[in-house]
């Protein structure tokens, strides 16, 4: 619940100060938030957020900017990436610090040798176990392509 007030705090505060886009890509991320709370109260559960289900929500967003990004380079749109890289910063400021390659490498060697994971149909129990054990500090392609290379290698 910490995250989701300094997410509306911070509104308030971008909105005082009269900076308009940072507002704005707050507005989106509550708005986001509100319909995760809605899709639990559908489903008979306790509406309120908890920082990792709002940590989850904002790793969604900031992934959409990042396909977004890739896209919009493609196409040459260097206006639109523009846009999108401010929004994505400005969603990286409330997700947890992110694990270098190394540190992620770690945990997955680890994980591999606790399952006992010998070939690439291990994949996805490593990869739960190793996502459980990161907590959004990770990015799941940057795990998935480590992951996939240790198994083969292995």
């Amino acid at each position: 619940m910490f995250l989701h007030q300094k997410i509306t705090d911070d509104l308030k505060t971008a909105m005082k100060a009269g900076k308009e886009f940072e507002a704005g890509v707050l507005r989106f991320l509550l708005s986001s938030l509100h319909n995760k709370e809605i899709e639990k109260k559908g489903k008979d559960l306790e509406p309120t957020l908890s920082d990792e289900e709002v940590i989850e929500v904002l790793f969604r967003e900031a992934k959409k900017r990042k396909e977004a990004i890739e896209m919009y380079i493609k196409g040459g749109r260097d206006d639109l990436v523009e846009k999108e890289t401010k929004e994505l910063e400005i969603i990286k400021q409330y997700l947890p610090e992110q694990l270098s390659e190394e540190e992620i490498e770690k945990i997955v060697v680890a994980t591999i040798e606790k399952i006992g994971a010998k070939d690439i149909k291990d994949l996805g129990r490593v990869m739960g176990e190793v996502m459980k054990e990161l907590k959004g500090r990770a990015d799941a392609k940057l795990v998935s392509e480590i992951v996939k290379k240790r198994i083969t290698n292995s």
